[in-house]
C-alpha cells in the first residue's frame, strides 16, 4: 500500500487504523475501542490492560529471539563493548524489578533515573514498566537545581542513579549533584539506587542509598503487572524547564502502538535489525528510539557513550556502524554539522565498509539542505530529515520509508504520517495558501503516543497548547505546505522576526549561509532594532581549513541573501564565532543569544552544553556593535 493510500485509510476510519496497529502488541485485555474521550485531549486505548516491559522483552523470548542482542553498549571514551541478549535482559530487567519491588515500589509509584549512556539506564526504565511505576529520567549530569525541582514535581519514592558519568577527558560526579540536590529538594525518596562504576566509585548514604547489584541479591525477579492503557508509563520533563516544570506524559497503551507502528513504517525497522539512535536516554529521543521502539519490535539498539567527533576522532559514527552492522541511524543535524567540519571531504568515510547502512535519518532541529546534500553525496544513502516533538512522542511528518520512499524535497521533514491532519494557520486561525508562512497547528485529536496533559497541571497543558487555535495543538513552530503536501518548517514562532513590518524566516536564511562553501555551521536570529523593529543577525562558524578571510565569507554571505531572498531581508551583519552555544541534545540556543544581543538580562539555560560559549558570543556581538545601547 502507498504512502497516499495509507494515509487516506487512517482519513476515513481512525478507529479501524489505529485498532488495526494496535494488534501489532501484545495485549492481557485488548480495547474495546481506540479512542476515548477523557483528560483535557481525550485518551487512546484506555479499556485495554497491556505491560510495555512484557512487549519490549519477553515476548521476544518466548517467540524464541532470547539468543538475539537486544542492547550493545558501545563506549569509545572507557574503550569498552558488551551485548546483552534479549534472555539476559530479561532476567536482569526482572531481578531489578524484583529488588525494587522488595523495597516497595508499586504500579503507580514514580521513579527518578538520572543515569549516563549505559544499557542499565535502559534496565531502569524497563524495571519500572515492569511493575506498573512511572519513570522520570533526568539528563545524567544535569544541574542539581534542575534535578531538585523535577523531584519536587515528580515526587518520587526512589532514584536510580550512577556514581559518575564519563566525557571526554573528565568524569561527571553525579551523586554529589544527587546529593544536593535532595538536600534542596522538599520531597525526599525512600531510597536511592546507585549503580557504581569503576571509574568512581561513590561513597554512599547510609540508610538511604543502596547499592545496585547487592541490593539484588536474593530477592525474587518480578513478573510483569497489567496497566490500563491510560497509565502513565512515564513523566518527561522539557529540556530548560526551571521554576515550573512542564511534564509531559506518556499513556503506556498509545506509546507503544504508535513507536512499533513507526519502527516498521517510517523507519523500516524489524526483528533482527540493528538501530542506532545517537541521541541520550535523557531526552525524548532516547525514551522512544534507543529504549522502547527499537526493542518493542524485537530489534537491536545501540547505547553510544560517545560523541559525533573527538571520540578519536570524526569517524566515530562510521565505525559503530561498520562494526555493529547499523541498517538505521537516527542523529541531530548538529551532528553531521560537527563531523562535516572536521571532515569537510568525508575522507574517513572510505576507511569503513558501510554496506549495511541503508538510511540515516536526521531529527531533533532543522536540517539545513546543504547538510542533507553532503551526506547523501558523502554516504550514498536516502538522508531522511523528519520533525516532532518531545510532546508527540514520534514523528509528526517524515518520509515513510517502510512504506515508500517518497521524492526527497531538501529543506522539508516531507509529508505529515497518518493520525495528524497538519496545517498551518494564520494568526486569527484560519488556514492559509500552500507556500503561506503561518503557524503550524495539528487538528485534534492528537495521535497514539502524544501527550494527552502535562503531569499535575491539565490547566497549563490547555493554556500551552489547545487554547491559541481551539479545536488545534499549537505546535510552537512556524512553516508553510507546499503544492504536493509536503511541510517546511522553517523556525520556531518566535523566531519569525518581522523586519519593517515584513515576516520573515530566520531558517530561510540560514539555508543561504550554510550554502556558502566555507560555513559549517550557522544561526541567524532576529535583534531588536529602533528603526525597523527587528534586524536579522547571523552567526557564522567556518570549515577547518577555510583560507578565505573572516571579513571576505560574512560579504559573500550578506550578498547570498541579498540575492535569494532579497533586500527585504535587511541583512546585513555576521560575525564568525568558533562555535554556537547549544544544549546537551545539540539545539542552537537561539532565545539566549537574542537577549545578549539587545542587552537584556538572561539566565544561564539549564540545559547548555558548555556556559564559557556565551562568553564568546557576547564578545562577538560587541565587536559588531551590540547590544546597541551598550
Amino acid at each position: 500500500m502507498s504512502y497516499r493510500d495509507t494515509y487516506a485509510a487512517w482519513q476515513s476510519d481512525p478507529e479501524g487504523f489505529w485498532l488495526d496497529a494496535a494488534r501489532k502488541i501484545d495485549w492481557d485485555r485488548p480495547p474495546s475501542r481506540a479512542f476515548f474521550d477523557g483528560g483535557p485531549a481525550g485518551e487512546w486505548f484506555a479499556d485495554g490492560t497491556l505491560n510495555a516491559c512484557w512487549n519490549c522483552v519477553d515476548r521476544h523470548v518466548e517467540a524464541g529471539r532470547g539468543d538475539q542482542l537486544a542492547i550493545i553498549h558501545d563506549s569509545p571514551i572507557t574503550r569498552s563493548y558488551r551485548g546483552i541478549t534479549y534472555a539476559e535482559l530479561r532476567d536482569r530487567v526482572a531481578s531489578l524489578a524484583g529488588a525494587l519491588r522488595a523495597k516497595g515500589i508499586e504500579k503507580g509509584d514514580r521513579v527518578i533515573i538520572y543515569m549516563p549512556m549505559v544499557p542499565e539506564a535502559l534496565e531502569a526504565m524497563l524495571a519500572c514498566a515492569r511493575l506498573g511505576a512511572i519513570h522520570s529520567v533526568v539528563f545524567g549530569g544535569f544541574a542539581a537545581h534542575e534535578l531538585a525541582v523535577r523531584i519536587n514535581d515528580a515526587t518520587p519514592k526512589a532514584i536510580i542513579a550512577a556514581s559518575c558519568g564519563v566525557e571526554p577527558g573528565r568524569i561527571v560526579h553525579y551523586k554529589p549533584l544527587l546529593d544536593r540536590a535532595i538536600d534542596e529538594a522538599t520531597h525526599k525518596p525512600d531510597f536511592c539506587v546507585i549503580l557504581q562504576r569503576e571509574q568512581e566509585v561513590a561513597e554512599l548514604t547510609p540508610g538511604r542509598d543502596v547499592a545496585w547489584h547487592s541490593f539484588q541479591y536474593g530477592v525474587e525477579p518480578a513478573e510483569c503487572v497489567p496497566v490500563e492503557g491510560n497509565h502513565p508509563a512515564y513523566v518527561l520533563y522539557t529540556s530548560g524547564t526551571t521554576g515550573q516544570p512542564k511534564g509531559v506524559v506518556r499513556h503506556t497503551g498509545g506509546h507503544m502502538v504508535a513507536l512499533a507502528w513507526s519502527m516498521k513504517n517510517v523507519y523500516d525497522i524489524e526483528a533482527g535489525d540493528v538501530f542506532w539512535a545517537a541521541s541520550d536516554v535523557g531526552w525524548v529521543v532516547g525514551h522512544s528510539y534507543i529504549c522502547y521502539g527499537p526493542l518493542a519490535v524485537g530489534a537491536t539498539t545501540i547505547v553510544f557513550e560517545g560523541k559525533p567527533v573527538g571520540t578519536p576522532d570524526a569517524a566515530a559514527y562510521w565505525r559503530v556502524i561498520q562494526n555493529h552492522r547499523v541498517k538505521s541511524v537516527f542523529s541531530a543535524p548538529t551532528a553531521i554539522r560537527a563531523i562535516r567540519r572536521e571532515d569537510p571531504d568525508g575522507t574517513l568515510i572510505g576507511d569503513y565498509n558501510l554496506r549495511h547502512f541503508k538510511t540515516l535519518y536526521l531529527a531533533g532541529e532543522r536540517a539545513d539542505p546543504d547538510t542533507i546534500q553532503w551526506a547523501e553525496e558523502k554516504l550514498g544513502v536516502p538522508v531522511i530529515d523528519h520533525w516532532w516533538q518531545t510532546e508527540t512522542g514520534w514523528p509528526i511528518a517524515a518520509n515513510p520509508v517502510g512504506i515508500e520512499l517518497l521524492p526527497v524535497k531538501h529543506g522539508s521533514p516531507s509529508v505529515a504520517l497518518p493520525g495528524y491532519d497538519v496545517q498551518v494557520l494564520d494568526e486569527e486561525g484560519h488556514p492559509v495558501p500552500p507556500g503561506t508562512l503561518g503557524a503550524v497547528a495539528i487538528k485534534l485529536p492528537l495521535p497514539p503516543g502524544t501527550l494527552p496533559t502535562l503531569w499535575n497541571a491539565a490547566d497549563r497543558f490547555t493554556k500551552s497548547y489547545l487554547s491559541h487555535f481551539p479545536g488545534y495543538y499549537e505546535t510552537g513552530d512556524a512553516g508553510y505546505i507546499d503544492e504536493d503536501g509536503y511541510l517546511y518548517i522553517m523556525a520556531r514562532t518566535d523566531d519569525v522576526i518581522n523586519v519593517a513590518g515584513h515576516r520573515l524566516s530566520t531558517g530561510a536564511m540560514e539555508e543561504v549561509l550554510s550554502a556558502h562553501p566555507a560555513v559549517a555551521e550557522c544561526a541567524v536570529i532576529g535583534v531588536a532594532d529602533s528603526l525597523k523593529g527587528q534586524m536579522p543577525l547571523g552567526f557564522l562558524c567556518l570549515k577547518k581549513g577555510t583560507n578565505t578571510p573572516d571579513t571576505q565569507v560574512v560579504k559573500e554571505v550578506v550578498g547570498m541573501v541579498r540575492d535569494q531572498i532579497g533586500p527585504v531581508a535587511a541583512f546585513r551583519t555576521a560575525c564568525v564565532v568558533d562555535r554556537l552555544p547549544k544544549t546537551r541534545s545539540g539545539k542552537i540556543l537561539r532565545a539566549t543569544m537574542v537577549k545578549i544581543a539587545d542587552g537584556q538580562p538572561f539566565n544561564t539555560p539549564a540545559t547548555i552544553d558548555d556556559p564559557a560559549i556565551l562568553d564568546e558570543i557576547a564578545t562577538a556581538l560587541r565587536a559588531v556593535g551590540y547590544p546597541q545601547h551598550a
